[in-house]
């Protein structure tokens, strides 16, 4: 009962707070003094009455509080406050039948303090002999008053359990403010839970200790009856201590693990760095796990002993009593390693000095401990460090089982924690790091240029490119290209030095931030990089030759004036310098320098805004696209084909067009790449083919037969589901399959065929007609012609503009007519501009022909006035109405 809810001023080292310490001592001080004040004023008031008989009295009450002290079990350790059951009630019930207040107060110092001194809390003497002091006066006061309330000669069993149960609450209300005084802050629930538990606990204690007097003095034979249930009351005391000693255990454990997390999300937030990573946690979140360690072995010290590298010594971290100096650097592995440190496997040793061996032994001694327990902490293939428990404080019987368990379950989260963590470190040095060089990648050249920027605007990024890396892969294989890149690696850090941030984009494209430099600083660097770079690279028996160009952007660079910092720039131009110092942009200017670089033949250039134009018009274009062809901005014009020689119409080709608000009529050469590099030639497709079909259905419910030929991109070509969207488009329509022609160049085919063989089967299948667009561009096309499952080539316009003066042209032109309608082809020409080639392919036998003879690329609405005006109307064999060139 006197360490119901004790304040553990020897578990105050995480704070080691010197304020809150004098504070503490000059608490205890006035506590003892008032105990003692008052201890004088009950003395005065019950004045001592009794013979010798009160000396046998008195060391027998010694022994009682004697043993419930050693029988007390540990309820709840947090926050540097200690609440345990110790059954004193009960010894303090029988005292007030028996004994006058001298000798009950006597011997519960005499038990109470030997225990603190034996146990060696030294520093809360003070206050739990005050606190003693206080309890034994209050409770006999209370006794005193109840009793003369109550009347009657002898003790009534009423007055001593009242003031039996006053005893704890005192306690209990004197720790409280003790708590207070520590700094703890208790919240106003916590504070009524731990009364309430005392109070319980209280009444049990007390009721036992009256009933077992009445009991063993009124009943005959009732010592053994008393017994068995002394007996049962600790065995459920300890039933619910182990209980909760499991509940402490795991929340133990949790809160080791939070701290571990805690600290390791703070390290994953820390810049892009080295393998020392593992190592960047406050040292107080180590100090904490210790310290959680200590309080729940009840240990005189916690030594942790971390090693976060195998190549680096191990970290040393102690909560409570102080190491020897020469304790903290142990080796733990070698000739002269501690024994205590050099031990095999991961399991709990524990050790006495008594009867350790003696190389434990001396261990022990050099640590000033009488025993402890130790843990080493290892991964799969090395040791990561060591836990070491000294000396148990609360059992004069030292560590036990359960201790052992907690410290060994704790040891294996903990090693557990620290393997992930080392991971993390690993995988996120591999993150930021290329692994072939060993440089900064793109994503950790962001992150440390970025904060870099952030102090220091006026820097400067380069951008560096080895022209041979692709002719050494070509012609080597990779892995001499990558002695390349290793190389030209290393003699960038050489010409920078150590400190300046240098990254591996990807091949052999490389990046440099020069802190606190201009153009001229940046240029005489880039000069330096170039000779050094342009030195052959003897690689075994071969010396290779390899060319590099560099381009350079600075970060305070605003409407094309350059700033040596951005304190020199116009307000304006600082005003807007944050936005100058994304990394990405800076790395994109950079990008667009060094393709001017090469494109002029030079060896280094910086940016200038006027380079940019050309690729922010592309931007502006890929991010407009979309909401372009929303809102009619895209529209899609038709140029027609007639068969020859009857010159029917038989159908149209689809073209795209953008009238662009800004940039005018835009040709899909322009706009057409930068879709396809963007992603968006699937919208566009899906656009074209929506817009075509719903022309050809107009032109079926009047009685039209026209079909409509849609261009396909490579990107199509490789989309499985592709033609199950065909296929939904002309139900959707209604629309025959024989009416659509998808046309795919030769060279997008041929760019892999087998991945296009299963797309183009497909479309086949479902009857629409395919179509080779640019016939006779490529180069194998003819050995994969008869695979393909196509059903017209069309003859590209190069050859057929020069079939009137060229004859080469023409054998060309006539081959392909030949060769088409040898394999079952139908055979378009594109490009017809002239009489004589029309009538020229008419006489080859050329089935279709395309051209600005014919009619040039027209609007829905012009369209529709061409077919009118330039075209008679007949009725085909199915009834359907047939549209003829007029001459």
């Amino acid at each position: 009962m006197p360490d119901h809810a004790m304040p553990a001023a020897t578990d105050r080292t995480i704070d080691d707070n010197p304020l809150l310490d004098r504070r503490f001592s000059v608490f205890s001080v006035l506590v003892l003094v008032s105990g003692v004040a008052a201890a004088v004023g009950v003395s005065w008031w019950l004045p001592f009455e009794g013979g010798t008989e009160q000396i046998w009295i008195g060391l027998l009450l010694v022994l009682g509080f004697l043993v419930v002290e050693q029988l007390s079990v540990n309820i709840d350790v947090r926050g540097g406050v200690s609440w345990t059951i110790s059954f004193t009630e009960i010894p303090l019930a029988i005292g007030l039948f028996i004994a006058p207040f001298q000798v009950v107060l006597a011997a519960h110092l005499i038990a109470g303090v030997g225990t603190l001194l034996a146990r060696r809390v030294q520093d809360r003497v003070l206050y739990n002999t005050g606190a003693e002091i206080f309890e034994i006066a209050v409770a006999y006061s209370v006794f005193t008053v109840v009793a003369s309330a109550v009347g009657g000669s002898d003790p009534d069993w009423f007055a001593v359990f009242v003031g039996a149960l006053s005893a704890p609450i005192t306690s209990t209300l004197l720790a409280l403010v003790a708590v207070y005084v520590l700094g703890r802050r208790m919240r106003l629930g916590a504070a009524t839970k731990l009364v309430s538990r005392t109070l319980v606990l209280g009444l049990v204690n007390a009721s036992v200790g009256v009933v077992g007097y009445e009991v063993a003095t009124g009943v005959d034979y009732g010592w053994p009856l008393v017994i068995a249930m002394l007996g049962g009351l600790w065995a459920l005391y300890l039933a619910y201590s182990g209980l909760l000693r499991e509940q402490r255990d795991l929340e133990a454990l949790s809160e080791v693990s939070l701290i571990v997390a805690r600290s390791g999300r703070r390290a994953a937030a820390r810049p892009a760095a080295g393998p020392e990573t593992a190592a960047a946690v406050s040292s107080e979140d180590w100090l904490g796990i210790a310290q959680r360690i200590k309080d729940q072995l009840g240990a005189a010290r916690v030594v942790l002993r971390l090693r976060f590298d195998p190549g680096q010594p191990m970290h040393t971290v102690v909560a409570g009593e102080e190491l020897a100096a020469d304790m903290y650097d142990l080796e733990p592995a070698g000739a002269r390693a501690d024994a205590l440190l050099r031990l095999p496997g991961s399991h709990v040793r524990h050790f006495r000095r008594a009867d350790a061996l003696p190389e434990f032994r001396a261990a022990l001694g050099h640590r000033n401990a009488q025993e402890a327990l130790v843990v080493p902490l290892r991964s799969a293939s090395h040791l990561l460090g060591v836990v070491e428990a000294h000396d148990k404080l609360s059992r004069w019987r030292g560590f036990g089982q359960a201790d052992l368990r907690m410290i060994g379950t704790t040891a294996s989260h903990l090693a557990t924690a620290l393997d992930n963590r080392r991971l993390l470190a690993t995988l996120r040095h591999d993150a930021y790091h290329d692994p072939l060089t060993g440089l900064y990648n793109r994503p950790g050249f962001r992150q440390v240029a970025t904060e870099l920027l952030t102090t220091n605007p006026g820097s400067v990024v380069l951008r560096l490119d080895l022209e041979v890396q692709s002719a050494i892969s070509d012609a080597l294989g990779y892995a001499w290209s990558d002695r390349i890149v290793i190389a030209a690696g290393r003699r960038l850090r050489d010409t920078l030095g150590q400190d300046t941030p240098l990254a591996r984009l990807e091949g052999g494209a490389f990046a440099v931030l020069l802190v606190d430099s201009d153009f001229e600083q940046a240029q005489l660097v880039a000069n330096q990089l170039v000779a050094s770079l342009s030195v052959s690279y003897p690689v075994d028996r071969l010396s290779i030759e390899a060319g590099v160009v560099i381009g350079y952007s600075s970060a305070t660079m605003a409407d094309g004036v350059l700033f040596a910092d951005s304190t020199s720039a116009p307000s304006g131009v600082r005003d807007s310098a944050p936005a100058a110092l994304d990394v990405d942009e800076l790395l994109k200017r950079a990008d667009v320098a060094l393709r001017a670089a090469q494109s002029s033949g030079e060896h280094a250039r910086a940016y200038v805004p006027s380079m940019g134009q050309m690729f922010l018009r592309r931007f502006q274009l890929v991010t407009q696209f979309r909401q372009s062809m929303e809102t009619g901005q895209v529209r899609v014009h038709y140029q027609p084909k007639i068969s020859l020689p009857s010159r029917a119409v038989l159908g149209v080709e689809a073209l795209v067009r953008w009238r662009h608000p800004e940039f005018g009529d835009l040709h899909p050469d322009e706009f057409v790449p930068a879709v396809e590099a963007a992603g968006l030639v699937d919208a566009l497709t899906d656009f074209v083919l929506d817009k075509s079909l719903i022309k050809v259905r107009t032109w079926m419910d009047r009685g039209l037969r026209i079909g409509v030929a849609v261009n396909l991109s490579v990107r199509s070509l490789a989309n499985l589901d592709f033609p199950d969207g065909v296929a939904a488009a002309l139900a959707r329509h209604r629309v025959p399959p024989e009416l659509l022609t998808l046309e795919l160049t030769e060279s997008g085919v041929m760019a892999d065929p087998q991945r296009a063989l299963p797309v183009l089967r497909a479309l086949h299948n479902l009857g629409v007609v395919l179509a080779v667009d640019d016939f006779g561009t490529g180069y194998s096309s003819l050995a994969y012609l008869r695979q393909l499952p196509v059903d017209e080539v069309k003859i590209d316009k190069s050859f057929v503009f020069g079939m009137g003066s060229d004859l080469g042209d023409l054998a060309v032109v006539r081959s392909i007519v030949e060769l088409g309608h040898s394999l079952g082809l139908t055979v378009v020409a594109e490009g017809v501009e002239e009489d004589v080639a029309r009538d020229q392919l008419a006489a080859m036998g050329c089935d279709v022909a395309q051209g600005y003879l014919i009619s040039r690329p027209l609007s829905e609405e012009r369209l529709e006035a061409w077919l009118q005006a330039r075209t008679a109307q007949a009725r085909g064999l199915r009834d359907e109405t047939v549209l003829t060139l007029l001459s």
